[in-house]
């Protein structure tokens, strides 16, 4: 008989940290135990990022948040590392740790090919991790998803942003959004 192999957040940063996964070609995340591999990221992705980035920085304070891009967050009691596209966190260095759910002000997701995935399972997580906000951008419905309110594994509070819209996040409300730059 033939199992799937769970691993724990720590036994996963170990494998990072040997090397483990060097020698691929991919992205992968570790999601409640399971490794999950990304889909590589195309240009409108990319372009999402980088604006959602630029926009970020410049309606943020940097004594109070620290905005990062891909980079790995802490929810080991969820067996889980995953790589949100873009992360605001309190303020501070990272140099020993990944910023945990605690740390996150706003996780953001670009999705393309994976609505799905980042509606349901990644939402499901973030909410559990009881993440205060999370955006999940649809590049291809030109809309974003704002997740507020975590209460088990689900968001109390669901809205969609389209064109015309206007949304800030919680942690800085004066920061404005204009879904109309975002999606050009």
């Amino acid at each position: 008989m033939s199992t799937s192999l769970h691993l724990t957040a720590a036994e996963f940063d170990r494998m990072v940290t040997c090397g483990a996964f060097d020698h691929l070609n991919r992205k992968v995340e570790l999601i409640r135990g399971g490794l999950r591999e990304m889909n590589p990221a195309g240009p409108l992705h990319d372009d999402l990022i980088m604006f959602l980035t630029g926009w970020s920085v410049r309606s943020t304070s940097a004594d109070q948040i620290s905005v990062t891009a891909q980079t790995g967050l802490d929810l080991a009691e969820l067996d889980s590392r995953p790589e949100p596209d873009l992360l605001w966190v309190r303020a501070g260095r990272y140099q020993q740790r990944h910023p945990s759910a605690e740390d996150v002000k706003l996780a953001i997701e670009v999705s393309h090919s994976s609505l799905n995935y980042d509606l349901r399972e990644k939402a499901e997580l973030y909410a559990e991790a009881e993440i205060v906000e999370y955006w999940l951008v649809d590049a291809g419905g030109a809309c974003v998803h704002v997740f507020r309110s975590p209460q088990g594994k689900a968001y109390a509070d669901h809205t969609v942003a389209r064109r015309g819209d206007r949304i800030s996040p919680l942690a800085a409300p004066e920061a404005v959004l204009a879904v109309n730059d975002l999606f050009g």
